[in-house]
């Protein structure tokens, strides 16, 4: 959706639960993906997930966008660079990336696609995300051997179930997750004082 988030988004959850056994009851936690992405898409679902979690006295869980993409390529990508890269508009993606055997080859950043391309190497990669397409083409570029996965262009709510449910309460907070300052600047100018 481009708009209507926050209209959409408890109205869908509400049609959801009313078909799952036990309905809200038999939530024990909640999981939220903090990012990183659309600053206005963040704030709607973890605060909705803030909500949820305080009504029902749950523990609220925040997931990296990234590590979400990058869960389950990594269980099937073999010996190829698993790669996650979210559109972050105007020829940039946010970037993360690991090795096989779970080492990290690029922690997540902010990067041009040419820039990240650049940072992979020239091994073989498997890439996942919105930005999957637009990072592939500059991979290719530059001789990078880049596979996109397949039907892989937003983080799987089971794989974010499945981290949330590992993760620990206490620091895996559901907070925002920004790797770039906003694109909106507050007005200067027309400001009202502050009294």
């Amino acid at each position: 959706m481009e708009r209507g988030h926050a209209e959409a988004l408890l109205p869908l959850l509400e049609r959801v639960m009313a078909h799952a056994p036990g309905g809200f009851g038999a939530i024990d936690r909640v999981v939220v993906t903090v990012g990183p992405g659309s600053f206005t898409g963040l704030r709607i679902g973890i605060s909705a997930a803030r909500a949820i979690g305080l009504a029902l006295k749950v523990p609220v869980v925040g997931v990296t966008s990234l590590s979400a993409l990058l869960s389950p390529i990594v269980a099937t990508a073999g010996d190829r660079v698993a790669v996650a890269a979210i559109d972050a508009r105007h020829g940039q993606v946010f970037i993360q990336a690991v090795a096989p055997g779970g080492r990290v080859v690029v922690p997540a950043r902010l990067a041009t696609a040419r820039e990240a391309a650049r940072l992979l190497g020239s091994g073989n990669i498997m890439i996942a995300g919105s930005g999957a397409g637009l990072l592939a083409a500059e991979a290719w570029s530059v001789g990078v051997n880049a596979t996109v996965a397949p039907d892989a262009l937003f983080p799987d709510p089971l794989w974010v179930a499945r981290l949330g449910a590992l993760a620990d309460p206490a620091t895996a907070l559901p907070k925002p997750y920004y790797l770039r300052a906003p694109d909106a600047k507050p007005q200067e100018g027309g400001a009202l004082p502050r009294v």
